[in-house]
């Protein structure tokens, strides 16, 4: 998504050349790569541990942190994959990201007009801002050492990446709809609080 802003927004002309359906088809693949060796490697890694009596996952889904904490063998190679993963699924999209959107600040400097600069301002902000607290709470969740990771805080976490962001998509993206503007408001000025 920010390598089809950074396309919109810095070569709008050679948009359609630039977005190819091969290029989509060739991220979109990339993206399920890394995800299926990430999900192969946490798989691996959990065929090998031994579980004990307790059968009762303390989370609200089945996530690899929470299951590992059943095992009644050594963890530190599931560990050590969890943080290799989860960082390589972090930091790599993280600075592609970053980097994209750095570009993307430098053409938006050098638009002359100042409803062009808002525009462009108001269509990445919505992005950059979920984008942000997704990783972020997922960096949270899973890059400390487990030492530090407190269930409790997890859950928080995992519901906020999980659920809430998720959540805020839709929302953010329609009231960047005039006509969902101004249905806002007119339900608000009706209910008087």
């Amino acid at each position: 998504m920010a390598y089809n802003r950074y396309v919109a927004i810095c070569n709008p002309l050679l948009y359609t050349v630039a977005m190819s359906p091969k290029l989509c088809l060739n991220l979109m693949l990339g993206t399920y790569a890394m995800a299926f060796s990430g999900a192969m490697a946490h798989t691996g890694c959990m065929l090998r541990l031994t579980f004990c009596d307790a059968n009762i996952v303390n989370h609200y889904f089945c996530d690899i942190l929470p299951v590992m904490q059943l095992s009644c063998t050594s963890t530190y190679v599931n560990e050590l994959v969890v943080f290799i993963v989860v960082g390589i699924n972090i930091i790599v999209p993280s600075i592609t990201i970053f980097i994209s959107y750095g570009f993307i600040l430098s053409c938006i400097f050098h638009i002359n007009s100042a409803e062009g600069r808002s525009k462009a301002f108001s269509t990445c902000s919505s992005h950059i801002i979920a984008v942000s607290l997704f990783f972020g709470s997922g960096a949270f969740m899973y890059l400390k050492p487990s030492s530090s990771l407190s269930m409790d805080q997890g859950k928080t976490s995992s519901v906020f990446y999980t659920n809430v962001v998720p959540m805020m998509n839709p929302l953010i993206y329609s009231l960047r709809n005039k006509d969902v503007k101004m249905a806002l408001r007119k339900t608000l000025s009706r209910k008087k609080f």
